[in-house]
C-alpha cells in the first residue's frame, strides 16, 4: 500500500510539473508575461497563414508555410496575427474575397478549413511562436459583416457584389450591430472555432497555449455615430461570450484606435475598459488616412512620423489609465515611389518602421505599456502575378488583401533592408 501511495505521489508531482510548464500569455499590471517573464514582441500580420496548407496543392502550401515560419524564426519574430473566420463565396464590394471560407454558406461550417489553422498552430508551437486570432472582419475581403447582412436580409446579393460607395459601405456595415440574426450567427461561428479540437495534436483551441489571444474582429467600427450604442453592447456581449467559452486566453477588440471609433477617444476608452478586454490595440495607416499626398517622400515622411508619434502617445495615455498593455498591431507604408514589385526599394518604409520600433524598444526598456508591434504585412515567398496588380483566385497570398494592389504593403523575405531593421531591434 505504501509503494502504491509513493507511486501515486510521484505521478501527481510529475503531472503537476508538466502542467506547470504550460504557460499562456497573460496580461497584468499593464504588461504581458509568459510564466514569470515579461513578454514584449515585434511580430507581423500573417492573415493567410491558416490558408496555405489548403487548396489544390496542400503539400506545396505546407512547405511554403514551413519555409516562411523558419525565416521569421531566424529574424526573431515570434508573434503572428492571423485570420480565422471567413464567410461566404464570390465577389463582394467589387472584389474576389479570400478563400476557402470557413462558413461558405449560411449556417454551414466546413471543418476541413480549420485543418490549415491546425497545421499553422502546430508549426508555430515548434518554434515557440504565439498567435493572435481574429474571428471575423469589418471589411469585405474575407466576407465579414457585409456577408452576415446579406444572409439575414439586410443587403441584397447584387448590391453586395458591386462596388459600394463609402457612404453605402458605412451605412450597410453599421447595421450589423443591430441585426440580431447577424450577431447570433457570428456567435455561432465564434463557438465553433473556440470549441474546435486540433486534428493534429488533439488540443482544443480553448486550451492551446500557442494562441495568445482571441480578437473579436479585424477593425470593428461603428461606421456611423447612430450605431455606437449597439456597437458597444455587441462588443461587451461578445467579449463576455468568449470569456465564458475560454478562460485561458486573452481577449482584445481589434480596434484601429480613435480613427476606428468615430474619432472619439472617449468611445475608444470605454470599449477597452470592459473587464473582459485584456489589452488595447491601434492601427496606423498614413496613406489611407491622408497623412501624405501622392507618393511617400523624405519630406512627407517627416509629417507622417510626427502624426504617428502623436497617435501612439494619446492612446498610450488611455492604456496607462486602464493599466492594460497596448499593441500597435497594424502599420505599413508603400514601397518607394509607390511601386508594387518585389524588387522595388523600401528606404522610406524602413525609416518608418525604425521610428515605431524605437518607441517600442524604449517602452520595453522602461517596462512601459507599449508591449508589441505587428507590422503589415508578411508576404513571405509569394510570387506576384504578371501584368496584373490585383489578386485573383489561384494567385499566391502576398499579405495585401484582394482589394489592394499586391505588393503595396507586403514585406517579402527578399526585403533585406527591412529585415535588417527588424533584427536590429530584436537582437538588442
Amino acid at each position: 500500500m505504501k509503494k502504491l501511495f509513493n507511486f501515486i505521489s510521484i505521478f501527481c508531482i510529475l503531472s503537476s510539473a508538466g502542467y506547470a510548464q504550460v504557460h499562456y500569455v497573460q496580461a497584468k499590471g499593464g504588461q504581458f508575461s509568459i510564466g514569470n517573464q515579461p513578454y514584449y514582441f515585434i511580430g507581423t500580420n500573417y492573415w493567410y497563414g491558416g490558408l496555405l496548407a489548403l487548396g489544390s496543392e496542400p503539400e506545396k502550401g505546407k512547405q511554403r508555410l514551413i519555409s516562411e515560419l523558419n525565416f521569421l524564426q531566424g529574424q526573431g519574430v515570434n508573434n503572428l496575427r492571423v485570420l480565422v473566420g471567413s464567410e461566404g463565396t464570390g465577389k463582394i464590394n467589387g472584389v474576389e474575397r479570400v478563400s476557402p471560407a470557413l462558413q461558405p454558406e449560411k449556417g454551414r461550417f466546413d471543418p476541413a478549413v480549420l485543418k490549415g489553422l491546425d497545421i499553422l498552430l502546430v508549426e508555430m508551437a515548434k518554434r515557440k511562436m504565439y498567435a493572435v486570432l481574429y474571428l471575423s472582419n469589418n471589411w469585405e475581403w474575407s466576407g465579414g459583416f457585409l456577408q452576415y447582412l446579406n444572409w439575414y436580409g439586410g443587403l441584397e446579393r447584387r448590391t453586395m457584389e458591386r462596388k459600394l460607395s463609402w457612404a453605402e459601405q458605412s451605412e450597410y456595415t453599421s447595421r450589423f450591430y443591430s441585426c440580431q440574426d447577424c450577431t447570433s450567427a457570428y456567435a455561432e461561428q465564434l463557438a465553433f472555432i473556440i470549441g474546435h479540437k486540433n486534428t493534429i495534436n488533439g488540443k482544443r483551441y480553448a486550451s492551446d497555449p500557442t494562441i495568445m489571444a482571441w480578437e473579436i474582429a479585424n477593425e470593428p467600427r461603428p461606421m456611423r455615430a447612430e450605431a455606437i450604442p449597439d456597437y458597444e453592447r455587441w462588443l461587451s456581449k461578445t467579449a463576455s461570450d468568449i470569456r465564458r467559452l475560454d478562460a485561458n486566453h486573452l481577449i482584445t477588440i481589434g480596434s484601429e484606435g480613435s480613427m476606428g471609433s468615430e474619432n472619439q477617444m472617449a468611445l475608444y476608452e470605454r470599449i477597452h475598459s470592459d473587464p473582459n478586454v485584456d489589452y488595447l490595440t491601434i492601427h496606423i495607416w498614413p496613406k489611407n488616412w491622408s497623412w501624405f499626398k501622392g507618393v511617400p517622400s523624405e519630406e512627407n515622411l517627416k509629417v507622417v512620423i510626427e502624426h504617428t508619434k502623436t497617435y501612439i502617445g494619446k492612446h498610450l495615455k488611455v492604456a496607462r489609465r486602464l493599466v492594460k498593455p497596448l499593441v500597435i498591431e497594424e502599420f505599413g507604408l508603400p514601397r518607394d515611389g509607390h511601386a508594387f514589385g518585389r524588387t522595388a526599394t523600401t528606404a522610406l518604409r524602413d525609416q518608418y518602421f525604425e521610428t515605431i520600433f524605437a518607441q517600442w524598444a524604449q517602452s520595453r526598456k522602461s517596462g512601459n505599456m507599449l508591449a508589441g508591434c505587428n507590422f503589415w504585412s508578411y508576404g513571405g515567398l509569394a510570387q506576384l502575378p504578371d501584368k496584373r496588380i490585383f489578386w485573383m483566385v489561384g494567385d499566391d497570398f502576398s499579405g495585401d488583401p484582394p482589394q489592394e494592389e499586391q505588393g503595396l504593403n507586403s514585406v517579402f523575405t527578399s526585403d533585406r533592408s527591412t529585415w535588417k531593421v527588424v533584427s536590429s531591434f530584436l537582437d538588442r
